[in-house]
């Protein structure tokens, strides 16, 4: 984004004053922190109609914060987030880093604001997904390769091993073999920031979070080494699940339906909480998704199609006392039912 002394350029064109950036980078801090009341919300609204640039400006910061999600747990994006506000970063620290994560651009603060799973390396991946999308890929060696939602992936594949190297969000990954199929002699590894998973014909799932990978074995086995000193290992077998970090992995246990029910288009739950559950669901769709704590520990169960996830926002209502509050297209809020509008 071009930037001028008291002006700043957004993707598409417009140019719109600094000071009505400034002004809906204060707006988001204040709604994000939580703090905001009826009286506000209602300024908010009545700034976005005032004036085209500040709807434009509005539009770009939507735009961003909806990608802002994959930063995972970057110390910018956690102050900004409903889990950072518990820590009460100062309204100034908060403010001026709200200014640089939506006008000084994703890229620009790469080299601080974003981790080795940041949005920049994702976009630029040999095989990525979109926010909601599942892809799938077939590999040079005859592997199938299935990217779940907002994930990322680059293929190091020599004449020495097979490395997939995943770069953020989930993936499924299935080896071709059988009895007619004459085995490939180089490894197919799965590396990830906290270890290596080596498959041993197989299909599993491998998912990055953060600070840690989450791997389930559906057919036979793969195993597991963390990146520690001394590094730790661990075979996990057919409907075995573990998660570990860079230390330790942890022991395992049975692997649910849940488990690889993203590669059917599907979203399960069973007496799951809703904070969990919506923090799953999030990850699905564009924008911002946050609960009312005064409902989060409610508990749901079901089999969500993931192809339409406001209709699942849409059902909640039906099955818990509660009520979707929305305050953009991009940004709701699951609140108590008989919370007043």
């Amino acid at each position: 984004m071009a930037t001028h002394s008291d002006t700043l350029t957004l993707p598409n064109g417009r140019v719109i004053s600094r000071a009505t950036a400034d002004a809906a980078a204060d707006w988001l801090t204040l709604l994000m922190s939580g703090e905001a009341g009826e009286e506000q919300q209602r300024q908010w609204r009545q700034w976005r109609q005032a004036h085209a640039d500040h709807e434009a400006a509005w539009q770009h910061v939507e735009s961003v914060t909806g990608r802002m999600k994959s930063l995972g747990p970057s110390p910018a994006y956690t102050a900004l987030s409903s889990y950072g506000a518990s820590r009460r970063p100062s309204s100034v620290v908060r403010r001026r880093t709200t200014q640089v994560l939506v006008w000084g651009g994703l890229a620009a603060g790469a080299g601080f604001l974003v981790s080795r799973t940041g949005p920049w390396q994702a976009s630029m991946a040999d095989c990525r997904s979109a926010t909601g999308e599942q892809r799938r890929f077939a590999l040079a060696d005859g592997t199938q390769l299935m990217l779940n939602t907002g994930s990322a992936v680059n293929l190091r594949f020599d004449a020495s091993e097979r490395r997939i190297l995943l770069v953020a969000g989930e993936i499924m990954v299935a080896t071709r073999h059988g009895p007619s199929l004459s085995a490939d002699p180089r490894p197919l590894l799965v590396e990830t920031a906290e270890g290596i998973i080596r498959s041993l014909g197989t299909r599993f799932t491998v998912r990055q979070r953060p600070e840690r990978t989450s791997v389930a074995v559906l057919e036979s086995a793969v195993e597991i080494s963390s990146r520690g000193t001394p590094a730790s290992t661990r075979v996990l077998h057919a409907g075995e699940q573990t998660q570990f970090s860079r230390e330790t992995i942890e022991a395992p246990g049975l692997a649910g339906e849940h488990t690889d029910a993203w590669t059917r288009g599907q979203l399960l739950a069973d007496e799951q909480r809703l904070d969990d559950f919506l923090a799953e669901l999030d990850r699905y769709r564009p924008g911002m998704l946050r609960v009312d704590p005064q409902v989060a520990g409610l508990r749901l169960s079901g089999v969500f199609p993931l192809a339409d996830t406001d209709r699942i926002l849409a059902t909640l209502p039906s099955v818990l006392p509660v009520r979707v509050q929305w305050r953009t297209r991009y940004w709701a809020t699951v609140v108590p039912a008989d919370r007043r509008l």
